[in-house]
């Protein structure tokens, strides 16, 4: 390896370490950004103008996430203006009849449907329905978050199942049939999620649903932005950098907290029809949504394509806020409309914006993005995060279990970059490489392998994944988040890996 390789590799421990300690991550991915940058060619400038052209990556790749964030806190301030909010979801207190049940709900319903669609769609919708009456019934918003974490941004991608296109990646490198993957994918990647969720449960939900002045019914809970809940949840820097064992959050309401573009002094009170109407409508609009999704998968009926889901859900929720507002507000919907969306991409950016030097210092170590970010010409570049990986392949003694574990270790560094599929062509050619001299068939390595770099990176042990869509709906912190799913998801990826060793 050459001196940018040791470089990174030693900026990408320096954010862990930063991680572990309940530290903000900003200072070191900028000074790592930039030393790698110099090592690789020892160029001040173009070392400097590296740290810019990081962030200005991630934030490409990224800015979905923060649309649709704003998209769907736009359409609910328009809806909490009119109070269809509250209208909307009491149909759900009848399933969230308190917050163990709205635990398992949540959990289910999030699987189900990521499943079918990815999680980001998925995420829209729970956090434009389910999301809020689960809060009411009295479940933590971090435990809502855990719940959210788990089924979709780990359980459902980790395989991938039903659309399949990780399976088809590491085929791609493991040269066996995709469908072997994915069978085998889909039973680690339950296993994993069965037992985060239960730990994540023990160790960390109920204790916060028993405990404390936000325990539901208890007239703990308080909505105002400086609440414990709520100024933690807006401020995810100053929510990682609290003490090391805080008190309890507050169980509050999501639809008590104030939203962006939302003024109590401009509330409507006197159209309940109008309210009763939008809070039939908009879920009726989502349940169209989910329709049209299904019939695109499943049939020729209407066009679909790949990624359309995300873009489907936020322009849905800008249409809906655009509407609630012209009919609550036909003389001054233009002003409200621009100040709703606008100060939901503002909210997206003040409580995610910390992830884009951070993804940005990572995304140098993939070939696919380093070239941009140093300035290469013929836009290829180094793959430092790779490199390093493949490294360590010389060093794996011939033991099935130990193969098992190290294809496990290797997929979750490949899930640094925040996707955790990028390196699933690498993952699936170690996995060939590995098979013969473990004693373990190639599609079982794999599909180990996919389920470390997707519970890693797809995501939910890195601040730099989609999880900020997660954390962004809950309004808790990313970095906590992480921390409290790191023990319950690598216990259960543990857990699996020697599952499936004993099992094929």
């Amino acid at each position: 390896m050459t001196t940018a390789h040791i470089v990174f590799l030693l900026g990408l421990v320096s954010l862990l370490v930063a991680m572990a300690l309940r530290k903000n991550v900003m200072i070191p991915a900028v000074v790592a950004t930039f030393a790698t940058a110099l090592a690789y060619d020892g160029n001040v400038a173009n070392a400097v103008m590296a740290v810019f052209r990081a962030t200005l990556t991630s934030g490409s790749a990224l800015f979905e996430i923060f649309v649709v964030i704003a998209a769907v806190t736009s359409m609910l301030a328009a809806m909490r203006s009119i109070g269809a909010d509250e209208m909307m979801v009491r149909p759900m207190s009848r399933w969230m009849i308190n917050g163990r049940v709205a635990y398992v709900v949540l959990f289910v319903f999030t699987y189900l449907l990521s499943l079918f669609f990815w999680p980001t769609p998925a995420l829209a919708l729970i956090g434009a329905v389910l999301l809020p009456a689960a809060i009411k019934a009295g479940l933590p918003p971090l435990g809502a978050a855990l719940a959210l974490a788990i089924s979709g941004q780990g359980m459902s991608i980790a395989s991938d199942y039903v659309i399949g296109l990780a399976p088809s990646i590491s085929a791609s490198g493991a040269g066996v049939p995709a469908d072997d993957i994915a069978g085998r994918a889909l039973v680690i990647s339950l296993i994993v999620g069965v037992v985060a969720a239960v730990l994540a449960w023990f160790l960390t939900v109920r204790r916060r649903m028993t405990g404390g002045a936000g325990t539901p019914g208890t007239g703990g809970g308080s909505g105002h932005p400086g609440s414990a809940a709520g100024g933690g949840a807006r401020n995810p820097v100053s929510a990682s950098a609290a003490p090391a064992e805080p008190t309890p959050e507050h169980a509050v309401d999501v639809l008590e907290d104030e939203l962006p573009g939302y003024d109590e002094g401009t509330r409507i009170t006197g159209r309940p029809r109008l309210a009763r109407r939008w809070a039939v409508g908009v879920p009726a609009a989502f349940a169209a949504v989910l329709v049209y999704m299904l019939l695109g998968r499943f049939t020729d009926l209407v066009p679909w394509s790949d990624g359309a889901g995300a873009s489907l859900v936020g322009g849905t929720a800008m249409i809906l806020m655009a509407l609630v507002t012209v009919t609550a507000r036909r003389q001054e919907a233009l002003e409200f409309c621009a100040t709703h969306f606008v100060d939901g991409l503002s909210y997206a950016f003040k409580a995610m914006g910390i992830i884009l030097p951070v993804a940005g210092f990572v995304y140098m170590g993939i070939p696919d993005y380093s070239g941009a970010i140093l300035g290469l010409e013929d836009g290829t570049g180094p793959a430092f995060l790779f490199d390093a990986v493949e490294g360590v392949q010389g060093f794996i003694p011939d033991n099935g279990l130990f193969v098992a574990l190290s294809m496990l270790v290797i997929g979750m560094a490949m899930g640094l970059d925040g996707s955790g599929w990028a390196g699933l062509p690498l993952t699936g050619g170690l996995a060939a490489a590995l098979a013969p001299q473990s004693g373990i068939d190639t599609a079982t390595l794999a599909a180990i392998a996919q389920n470390g770099a997707t519970w890693t990176g797809g995501g939910t042990l890195v601040i730099w994944s989609s999880l900020v869509v997660v954390a962004g709906f809950c309004k808790v912190s990313v970095t906590d988040m992480v921390r409290h799913l790191a023990v319950p998801v690598v216990t259960g990826l543990v857990v699996a890996t020697l599952a499936a060793v004993v099992i094929w």
